[in-house]
């Protein structure tokens, strides 16, 4: 989350539909770009994106192994290498592979993940390069769990509060497997020294299939709740296509770069739910029993059961441009961008309520009318000014819009396209003299068709109207010394749906039902409205001990409401984090590029919930990370 709204993820410029979180071990460099960017990249929320690039062949040969191991019985390794291919450069290569296994912090949840990026860079001439690379990403266990009911976790229960290791799904369904695979190139040339063409392509195929349970219901007296089980299989394909020319202009004293370009996206997306209303029982919060969950997602079931099949394909292209100007102090940019998309989709929808009295048996339903074309112009302006004393103010307005491929509303309807608008104005610092970088910002947000989890249909989204976010971010950044480095940053944040009209059930943590309220006016759930974050590197002088190097940092997020109804809270809390690092080559120069690291996270094992859900039992609540322990050593050459 961004300010308050989902982020957008690009991927070396082009937005990324992948089902599946992205591997850092192959990342380069990741950017967060807060505020509306869909100038350049199109289909951006108004908080912001964040822009990765995945590694590539460079100029110098990397040679790098490392093998990793920590706490719930975590052991990875991963290797980076890369090199020319022919003798005079012109072809290169690079690959990156990682391995990963663990355990967690709760019973039965493991999770497993292996994966490879390779890539080769083409120089055809001085002018010319082509780069190709490639991605596969295979985790057949993600680790995921089915919560906890608020009694026992924000307030004691019975026998006082669960530990964090207790698990309250059923192993015997447990399953989270995630696929994704891309293919990419990257294509530039330079026409003169003013004008280049730049054009990226990426075909990317994405899977997971999910079979577990969730909680269901209130909190019984003999210390049960009732699960309901649901298997969702879901798949994407995504053609993108980026080409754009970038200009380099100078009049006078005035210097400009420009771009204009056009892209192209087409969004194939499948996914099934089912859901065996009765077929996974009760589980005894204090003393559950595994095993016992067989599911039946067949309409001929005796329990209650509901599946839809949704099926829906997306077109979107775009033209865009931007103007960077620049004379002497003073800094704008312009840019504009109209989008054109359609899609169309098909629902098939069928339920057998005759086990809950509801009458017979419902024929699948095939409803092949959800079509919809829609146009867009969205814009942004802004300027800084440099004053010669390092302080550097600015003023932006920008507006943004995104449609929701592959996120449906309960019953089968393609979520509305979010469009947004964004004014943020602030400061940046740099102390003179020093390597001191201060900045602070002030923003106001505005989104439409905001969407929110629906927390009684796992699987699907709800549209809680119009949202606003108003905040404000201060960071500072500082190399004290060449020994210390320092980071640190405050944000202040109110999201609230200032314009809905949704009736939110109103219930207690108990789950007892206190009748409805309008959604209007109240704060959206599980967004902290208070962060603090900071973070100190030191490396110890040669005379104590050279090479050594250890960290500190400490994070805090404040309250959240647990619901959209706002009718209770996810209380604060507060993390230290500890570190250490080592430079074998300090010992001696036959250890050049071994190097080992150390981190702690959690340090004062805190028990804390990051999150609750507002279903039907009051809300299903989740555990934060408890103390985590990761060691790291790794050889370059």
């Amino acid at each position: 989350m961004m300010r308050g709204f989902a982020s957008t993820q690009y991927v070396d410029g082009l937005m990324s539909r992948s089902l599946v979180a992205g591997e850092t071990a192959f990342v380069e460099r990741v950017e967060a770009l807060n505020g509306p960017a869909s100038v350049l990249y199109g289909q951006v929320g108004p908080g912001g994106l964040i822009a990765t690039q995945l590694k590539q062949p460079g100029e110098t040969p990397i040679r790098n192994v490392s093998v990793g191991f920590g706490n719930w019985g975590r052991y990875e390794a991963t290797f980076d290498v890369g090199d020319k291919i022919t003798k005079s450069g012109n072809l290169k290569y690079r690959i990156a592979g990682i391995g990963v296994t663990q355990g967690s912090q709760t019973d039965y949840l493991h999770y497993k993940r292996v994966g490879v990026l390779p890539s080769i860079k083409w120089d055809i001439d001085e002018k010319t390069s082509l780069t190709l690379i490639g991605q596969y990403l295979y985790a057949p266990s993600e680790a995921q769990g089915s919560g906890y009911p608020g009694v026992g976790t924000l307030v004691p229960g019975k026998y006082g509060y669960l530990p964090r290791s207790r698990f309250l799904g059923d192993p015997s369904i447990n399953e989270d497997g995630q696929r994704t695979a891309s293919f990419e190139y990257q294509f530039s040339h330079k026409f003169n020294k003013f004008i280049e063409f730049q054009q990226t392509f990426r075909y990317e195929d994405s899977s997971t299939n999910i079979n577990d349970t969730y909680l269901f219901g209130s909190l019984l007296s003999d210390q049960t709740i009732k699960r309901r089980a649901w298997r969702q299989d879901t798949s994407s394909a995504t053609v993108a296509l980026d080409s754009r020319f970038v200009g380099h202009l100078k009049t006078g004293g005035v210097k400009q770069t420009l771009v204009a370009g056009m892209d192209f996206r087409r969004i194939n997306i499948a996914q099934n739910i089912a859901y065996d209303m009765n077929g996974a029982g009760y589980v005894n919060i204090w003393d559950p029993a595994y095993y016992l969950v067989y599911p039946d997602y067949s309409l001929n079931s005796p329990d209650n059961i509901e599946w839809d099949n949704l099926k829906q394909t997306q077109y979107q292209s775009g033209v865009y441009f931007q103007d960077q100007i620049k004379w002497g102090r003073l800094s704008v940019l312009l840019g504009g961008r109209q989008d054109w998309y359609n899609y169309k989709g098909t629902v098939t929808t069928a339920d057998n309520f005759e086990a809950a009295g509801h009458g017979v048996i419902t024929e699948p339903y095939v409803d092949d009318r959800e079509k919809s074309s829609r146009s867009k112009f969205t814009w942004r302006a802004g300027f800084t000014y440099n004053f010669d004393f390092g302080l550097t103010p600015y003023f932006s307005y920008a507006t943004s819009f995104i449609p929701q491929t592959g996120a449906f509303q309960y019953g089968g309807q393609a979520a509305k396209p979010l469009n947004g608008k964004q004014f943020e104005a602030g400061l940046k610092y740099l102390v003179p003299n020093t390597d001191i970088l201060l900045t602070a910002a002030a923003y106001d947000i505005k989104e439409n068709h905001y969407q929110i989890t629906d927390t009684e249909h796992p699987g699907y989204e709800a549209d809680a109207g119009t949202v606003t976010s108003k905040g404000v971010e201060l960071s500072a950044h500082a190399n004290v010394t060449k020994d210390i480095r320092l980071t640190a940053s405050y944000s202040f944040n109110e999201t609230r749906a200032t314009k809905s009209n949704n009736q939110v059930t109103v219930r207690d943590i108990y789950g007892t039902n206190l009748g409805t309220i309008s959604e209007q006016g109240k704060y959206i759930a599980g967004l902290p409205r208070n962060m603090v974050n900071m973070f100190v590197d030191y490396t110890l002088p040669r005379q104590i001990f050279h090479g050594l190097g250890v960290n500190f940092g400490i994070r805090y997020i404040g309250s959240t409401y647990a619901n959209n109804a706002n009718s209770y809270k996810v209380p604060d809390y507060l993390l230290f984090d500890v570190g250490a690092h080592y430079d074998f080559e300090n010992a001696s120069p036959m250890l050049k590029g071994l190097r080992a690291q150390l981190a702690i996270s959690n340090l004062a094992n805190t028990r804390y919930v990051t999150s609750c859900s507002a279903g039907v039992a009051g809300g299903t609540c989740y555990y934060g990370q408890a103390q985590r322990i990761y060691g790291n050593i790794s050889y370059s050459w």
